[in-house]
């Protein structure tokens, strides 16, 4: 089972790479061209509401260069106020690609939220990235993509 699972993983991981997803690796923050992260969805709505939705440019907040989008004036000053808290794990990229090495672009539509953080996912039509992370143990997961993290966040 254990074999299974992991190969399964592996042949996953071959597969998404395998159509050039890996977005600029020198980057230890996922954003687009303009430095605007998350797609421009707002980060206090993965946690404090657990959805996913779209922020405006009126209520933005620009964090170590990076600038992220919310939803509402309150959103923005929760933010302000405790910015490592909404900030992605794995700086935005998909979780379940750094648990199994790599960076990939996300569907910021594709989320896990658990235990005070919020996971991001690769969603296209050969690969949902969120649901073979949920088909996985999140602990075990978690530690992999930790550990990867590490080493991916400098590359």
């Amino acid at each position: 089972m254990i074999i299974m699972k992991s190969l399964s993983i592996l042949v996953a991981m071959l597969f998404i790479s395998s159509f050039g997803l890996a977005q600029n690796l020198k980057t230890a923050i996922n954003t687009d061209d303009s430095k605007i992260a998350l797609h421009g969805y707002s980060p206090v709505s993965y946690l404090d509401l657990g959805i996913a939705q779209k922020g405006l440019k009126e209520y933005q907040v620009t964090h170590n260069g990076i600038k992220y989008y919310f939803t509402s004036m309150e959103q923005k000053k929760s933010f302000e106020a405790n910015p490592e808290k909404y900030l992605p794990e794995y700086g935005g990229y998909c979780a379940f690609g750094v648990s199994v090495g790599a960076k990939f672009r996300i569907d910021p539509n594709k989320f896990v939220a658990k235990d005070g953080k919020y996971y991001l996912f690769l969603y296209d039509l050969e690969v949902d990235a969120q649901q073979l992370w949920l088909a996985g143990n999140h602990e075990e997961l978690v530690t992999k993509a930790d550990t990867n993290w590490k080493k991916l966040r400098t590359k």
